[in-house]
């Protein structure tokens, strides 16, 4: 798959690490380095602009060594990126641990999978088939 995409940041485009990684890791793309601290969250620009092909859609994922390392990650994970979208893609990154975290441009801050999805449509029903679940959530299957 082929997917449109303008870089203005001057850092490597998006790139898979292993030959069999799922996710892209992207880059900060900063005028000056910026500094979250704990509990604090921030929009982290890219420089990155794409044409994401009808019926995908790019989710925006923390990357796991942030996560358990720094406690950095993603406030709306995934982020969904939707293909009539044509704005830089930021990041909105909070950090969760407890000492500050500093960035700097060029730094890999998260990565972007890559995912189609179905449209759904509606059906109207007065009641829904039964299950052995049925309602039970919120750990009704145990631990």
């Amino acid at each position: 798959m082929n997917i449109k995409i303008i870089n203005t940041s001057g850092n490597n485009l998006p790139s898979y690490e292993t030959s069999q990684a799922a996710g892209m890791d992207i880059r900060a793309h900063l005028e000056h380095q910026v500094t979250i601290n704990p509990q604090d969250r921030m929009l982290i620009p890219t420089g990155l602009f794409m044409e994401i092909p009808v019926g995908y859609e790019a989710q925006i994922r923390p990357r796991s060594g942030l996560a358990l390392k720094h406690g950095i990650t993603i406030l709306n994970s995934p982020g969904t990126i939707d293909a009539d979208y044509r704005g830089e893609i930021k990041v909105l990154l909070i950090n969760l641990g407890t000492e500050p975290f500093t960035i700097t441009s060029g730094d890999r801050i998260a990565q972007m999978v890559i995912s189609s999805h179905e449209k759904a449509s509606w059906q109207l029903v007065t009641e829904l088939s039964n299950t052995e679940r049925g309602a039970g959530g919120y750990g009704s299957t145990g631990k």
